[in-house]
């Protein structure tokens, strides 16, 4: 006898069970990824450790408020990741709503680590997917079940990250200075002129940079070695300037500044930026685009407190996640804990 699949056929009816069976079906997917990336993390997880990351420690009441989720899942949650190590509950209040939760060091270094090895692949996977999508609802529920069955998330976020296979993010050390010197010296060089601004970063790293609570971040490539860097270059309170990014030639099509540029953009959220801000040209314009996909936006103050850092300046810009496009991670900037 040949089972006929209700949920499907009284779509309207069951509009609610069948959107649930969808998102189990994705989030079992997104657990491959995870799992593959070496993360114990579940992807209903996410959202409360992203809240956590975003606004610092909050209350179960703020969480469920935070969430759209009921109190209860909220602990039971919580619960589940004090036991992965990666929140802690300050049990002071007697009042269960008022237990107050936050980020335990290997929650922010997991959080990171998926912002960069799990978010990007997923969200390129079902960009992919949803792209050419049109008409009604359920019409488009059932090629999303269609295209899932031929292929599923987790493969098809492998299929997505193939440019972006064999790269890796690489923490700064001494021996990588003539790296982010000579990669940054040649794009300077081939576009603009180098201006004193740029030789006293790039001929002490660590004394102008890392010393001052910045942080360098190198990209390296199977078969090529490092082909890429960027520097958060620490300006004030909680405030950081994103400079001195630049690919080889060598690296081009592995979407490897893309891939820099999300780490440097998580790297600034670890380092609890709040405000981050970038100084360009127009003559760059595959690198503004870039920018702009990932969340920056053009912005006058900027321009009048930073511009006058380099005489190349006419673009500058402001990190404001909400208007990430929809195919980049909605990373986010949270207080210092």
């Amino acid at each position: 006898m040949e089972l006929t699949d209700i949920i499907r056929e009284r779509g309207p009816l069951f509009l609610g069970s069948r959107l649930k069976r969808l998102a189990e079906r994705m989030q079992a997917d997104v657990s491959q990824v995870a799992a593959q990336a070496g993360l114990a993390i579940q992807p209903s997880q996410y959202s409360l450790l992203a809240t956590l990351d975003r606004h610092g420690p909050l209350t179960i009441g703020e969480l469920a408020l935070a969430t759209g989720l009921s109190q209860p899942a909220i602990t039971r949650m919580a619960g589940k990741l004090v036991e992965l190590g990666l929140v802690m509950i300050d049990r002071r209040h007697k009042d269960q709503r008022h237990k107050t939760v936050s980020l335990t060091e290997k929650g922010k270094a997991d959080l990171e680590h998926s912002k960069i090895h799990v978010w990007p692949k997923i969200e390129s996977a079902v960009i992919g997917m949803l792209q050419g999508l049109q008409g009604p609802l359920l019409e488009q529920v059932a090629a999303i079940e269609r295209m899932l069955a031929e292929m599923p998330l987790d493969q098809r976020a492998r299929a997505s990250a193939e440019s972006a296979q064999g790269l890796t993010i690489l923490e700064y050390a001494d021996a990588l200075a003539p790296d982010f010197r000579d990669i940054n010296t040649q794009w300077i060089s081939a576009m603009y002129q180098l201006e004193q601004a740029d030789r006293e970063v790039l001929d002490a790293p660590r004394a102008q940079i890392i010393d001052r609570g910045g942080d360098i971040l190198f990209v390296a490539a199977e078969g090529l070695g490092v082909v890429g860097t960027c520097a958060l270059r620490r300006t004030g309170e909680d405030q950081y300037e994103l400079t001195k990014m630049g690919v080889l030639e060598s690296a081009r099509g592995r979407k490897a500044g893309e891939f820099l540029l999300r780490a440097t953009i998580a790297r600034a959220e670890r380092l609890g930026a709040k405000r981050l801000y970038l100084l360009s040209n127009s003559k760059s314009a595959a690198a503004v685009h870039l920018y702009e996909k990932l969340g920056f936006v053009h912005d006058a103050g900027i321009m009048q407190e930073f511009g006058a850092r380099y005489e190349r300046c006419n673009v500058a810009m402001l990190y404001q996640p909400r208007y990430a496009r929809v195919d980049a991670p909605p990373l986010t900037l949270p207080r210092r804990q």
